[in-house]
């Protein structure tokens, strides 16, 4: 599989990940973001050791989108500081939704709590056991028509990085994403029973300041697998 590099310094590293390819998996010999990208930077350095590639933030396995990667201890301590703090770290996605928002823009809060036995997450009450802050902001950019359904394509900026946060947030709302069966309706964009399914989400624009030259670093793409008209 070909790496898709957006931008590479001796810091860091910001390239697209595939619908369908784990950021990172703890099974032995599977393919992910990590492998592939240690074994990029292995060919390509002078001195044959194990690169340092640490994870910053994630995507879900059927989400396509921009990732970025520390190359150093520095640069992974500086990404880190910014997500925690959420200064200068800003993670944009476009998604396509099975029916259309009451309101065509709008901030939805509430709180997750992760089943780790099931991979997923659910809405919660804020005085629950383990129960964490979900917030993010949606901005409808338009509607079309598919198999006598709407659809509509909206705009989110992600201010908490919850597990499967925007997926369980637009299910709840009422409008999940659009080829979602783990949420939302098993229609459009699925693949084979038991495989992973293609999503209409994507990671499309990513901001952090740079960890050593203080730079702001923005990086923006165009979804591969929507089923736009």
């Amino acid at each position: 599989m070909n790496l898709r590099i957006l931008f590479e310094d001796a810091h860091v590293i910001v390239c697209y990940k595939p619908s369908g390819l784990p950021t990172q998996t703890a099974k032995l010999g599977a393919v992910d973001m990590v492998s592939l990208l240690k074994n990029y930077l292995y060919k390509n350095q002078k001195e044959k050791k194990e690169p340092y590639v640490a994870v910053i933030h994630r995507l879900d396995q059927p989400v396509e989108g921009i990732l970025v990667f520390a190359k150093t201890p520095f640069a992974a301590k500086e990404l880190n500081k910014q997500m925690q703090q959420g200064a200068g770290f800003g993670k944009y996605y476009k998604a396509v939704l099975c029916g259309m928002p009451r309101e065509k823009e709008g901030v939805l809060e509430n709180y997750l709590v992760k089943d780790g036995k099931t991979n997923t997450s659910r809405i919660a009450l804020a005085s629950e056991k383990d129960a964490k802050k979900a917030l993010l902001s949606y901005e409808v950019l338009g509607t079309f028509e598919s198999d006598g359904q709407t659809r509509s394509l909206v705009r989110v900026k992600l201010d908490t990085g919850r597990h499967h946060q925007i997926r369980v947030q637009m299910a709840n709302m009422g409008c999940p994403i659009w080829g979602d069966t783990k949420y939302g309706v098993q229609d459009g964009m699925t693949t084979s029973k038991g495989a992973w399914q293609k999503i209409a989400l994507c990671a499309y624009r990513l901001e952090f300041i740079h960890p050593k030259t203080k730079k702001q670093m923005t990086f923006e793409i165009e979804p591969e697998n929507f089923p736009l008209p």
